[in-house]
């Protein structure tokens, strides 16, 4: 992907190294001195560990910042990938005649709380609906790469692309009505529906894809066979396979290997939104 000298999105938040998640009371020295600021002050430590963490955060940006200081490579990647999905769904939702509200991303080291909830680096890259912003540790890259088997920037560029297609279904209503769906389904049927969700985000990574080439040009031989190999590695059979041996349908929530890589195809090929019916679609 020719992605270098491109422009950048502002709408990235860089949480790393300093945390973001809620501070809780533990043991060992820094839960013994937390108690006692809290027992002879009465003020909440969490308020002083965020000052802290905020201070850090900024003097780590302002090093970023100066000159003669290293680049930031990943971080630029990730700006230059939502720059492109900023513009190419606004131009989508122009043409729907709508306004394309741009989604922050966060990145953070860790943990992180979200408008969502408290998660960590194990939770995986997600978007909240909550706050509309997007989450990553960058750490998952080498997860991707090493224990997946999927290398590539363009590998990492699907990853973002399939979060920012779940903020098109925030927008476009679809997050609502799951959220209406989870109070009156079971848990298997919920699941069922779940899958559906997210090959239809699969789906919006490839229609975004699609006017990487056709509109932007920066796609490059084997960036989407990258795209592909990412799908199918964190396909719900096969990570079910790799960790327990078998597979258990009833469990999906993602779909299968061969589903998010159909979906994102399709997203590919057409180029267009209406065709991302997953919910309607039997396959």
């Amino acid at each position: 992907m020719q992605w270098f000298g491109r422009r950048e999105s502002d709408n990235v938040e860089d949480n790393r190294g300093g945390g973001g998640g809620r501070f809780a009371l533990g043991g060992g020295i820094v839960g013994i001195i937390a108690l006692a600021i809290y027992y002879f002050t009465g003020i909440d430590p969490s308020q002083l560990l965020n000052q802290v963490s905020d201070s850090s955060r900024v003097q780590t940006e302002q090093r970023a910042n100066e000159p003669g200081a290293p680049e930031d490579k990943p971080k630029q990647f990730v700006r230059v990938v939502l720059a492109d999905t900023e513009d190419i769904w606004n131009k989508l939702f122009n043409e729907m005649g709508k306004t394309y509200q741009k989604p922050k991303l966060v990145l953070f080291t860790d943990y992180i709380q979200s408008g969502c909830g408290n998660a960590s680096s194990a939770t995986g890259p997600f978007y909240c609906p909550g706050d509309e912003k997007v989450y990553i540790d960058l750490s998952f890259y080498d997860e991707l790469q090493n224990r997946f088997g999927a290398a590539g920037d363009f590998a990492q560029a699907y990853v973002i692309a399939h979060e920012v297609g779940h903020h098109v279904q925030k927008l476009l209503g679809v997050s609502a009505k799951m959220d209406e769906a989870r109070s009156r389904l079971s848990k298997r049927q919920y699941n069922k529906l779940s899958v559906k969700l997210e090959l239809q985000a699969d789906f919006y990574a490839g229609v975004w894809a699609h006017y990487e080439q056709s509109i932007k040009k920066v796609i490059e031989p084997g960036d989407i066979e990258e795209a592909l190999n990412a799908a199918n590695a964190i396909g719900d059979d096969r990570l079910q396979k790799q960790t327990s041996g078998h597979v258990e349908p009833d469990s999906f929530t993602h779909g299968t290997s061969a589903q998010r890589m159909y979906w994102f195809k399709k997203g590919y090929e057409t180029g267009d939104v209406k065709q991302g019916d997953t919910f309607a679609n039997a396959r």
